[in-house]
């Protein structure tokens, strides 16, 4: 067993349910070193700072440090460098500043203040800590695939010595490792029927690159086809609800029964439920939403594009994958009109996904830390 720090500067949402989900299922003794998830750009600063600060007062000494994406790694480890310059170190990247979409309208979401241009600073920093590290890890194919894609682009747009040749190092050093999913939470002893309506719920968050306008838009059009379904709007909400969602609120009427971010009973009760989960994201690196829909037997509509077409086995993509909206609204009526089908494709789907579970995910982890651990070991004594 391996004395393992776990520095996550922006502690909430997902990051928060994978670091403690991976600390209760490990083998290993995992301590979580975390700040609150609020002003992302400040922590990608200085959350380094702090965290190092707080480090070297506990004066301890872990065999492996492993750093979420939000983390200024270089930073951490030049602040404590005493301490950790014989430490092994991986970063997981469960998302990246290099890749993350912008908004279509530059004055809203998260570079606004550059008028919707992208910061360069922060996918450097994301760089930077990547290179760092002695492993790194990605949360899909996709995320590896999609980041290394766009990384020669970025390093050609600074004017010289922009270290081209580092990425075939760092491509080498990079892996999959997705995310594990506390499934047990979700379980009930008696989940509830079906009821006579069925039921479509949005369980992602209500931000821009979830891209709701073409959720509701399919919805309108299902509605104007004369289908019968109510919808669940939950979800974490961050700020000011977005108008979409008022609007759709509005002109859906009496089809809504649910709206707002749902506590533990309530999601768990509105994802059994459900029969139908829809995704029209502009990005997903990983799903962990639509997953615990899935497992929860609710059959999922997704873009053909994405993480999303990894998550799910090839023989379902064809029932369960669109190509664009008007396929999507296809897809949607066939599913309201063929209930039982979806049922059953929905059982099989469940089981499918359920190896995301961490109590199957948790031993591949360790293993991984423990394969570092050795492999730097044996570096070590080959350079000294």
């Amino acid at each position: 067993m391996r004395n393992i720090f776990l520095v996550s500067p922006y502690h909430g949402g997902s990051h928060k349910s994978w670091a403690v989900g991976w600390q209760e299922h490990s083998q290993h003794a995992i301590t979580l070193h975390t700040l609150p998830d609020r002003f992302w750009k400040w922590r990608m600063h200085g959350g380094a700072i702090t965290l190092a600060r707080r480090f070297l007062a506990q004066k301890a000494q872990p065999d492996l440090i492993v750093a979420t994406d939000m983390l200024d790694l270089t930073t951490f480890l030049a602040l404590t460098r005493r301490q950790t310059a014989h430490i092994p170190t991986a970063v997981y990247m469960h998302e990246n500043q290099l890749t993350y979409p912008l908004p279509a309208n530059g004055r809203t979401g998260p570079m606004r203040r550059q008028l919707g241009e992208r910061d360069q600073h922060y996918a450097f920093i994301n760089v930077a800590s990547m290179l760092a590290a002695d492993q790194v890890f990605f949360n899909s194919r996709y995320h590896l695939d999609s980041f290394f894609a766009a990384l020669p682009n970025f390093l050609k747009h600074f004017p010289e010595y922009n270290e081209l040749n580092a990425i075939q190092a760092l491509h080498k050093k990079s892996q999959v490792l997705p995310v594990g999913i506390n499934f047990a939470r979700l379980k009930m002893a008696q989940p509830p029927k079906p009821g006579t309506k069925p039921l479509i719920l949005w369980n992602q968050r209500w931000e821009y690159d979830k891209n709701p306008e073409a959720f509701f838009t399919a919805l309108y059009a299902a509605a104007e086809a004369g289908q019968a379904f109510e919808v669940a709007l939950c979800g974490q909400q961050y700020g000011k609800r977005p108008s979409i969602f008022n609007e759709a609120i509005a002109r859906l009427g009496n089809r809504v029964v649910h709206v707002g971010h749902a506590d533990l009973p309530t999601y768990r009760r509105l994802l059994w439920q459900a029969d139908i989960t829809i995704s029209t994201a502009h990005h997903e690196f990983f799903g962990i939403s639509l997953l615990e829909a899935i497992y929860c037997h609710t059959f999922p509509l997704l873009p053909n594009r994405l993480s999303y077409p990894e998550l799910l086995p090839d023989s379902y993509h064809a029932h369960t994958l669109y190509q664009d909206e008007t396929e999507l609204a296809e897809k949607l009526i066939w599913a309201l009109t063929h209930r039982d089908e979806t049922r059953h494709l929905a059982a099989g789907l469940a089981t499918a996904v359920s190896h995301y579970d961490w109590q199957q995910v948790s031993p591949l982890y360790d293993e991984k830390m423990v394969t570092l651990w050795q492999t730097y070991q044996a570096e070590t004594r080959e350079n000294q």
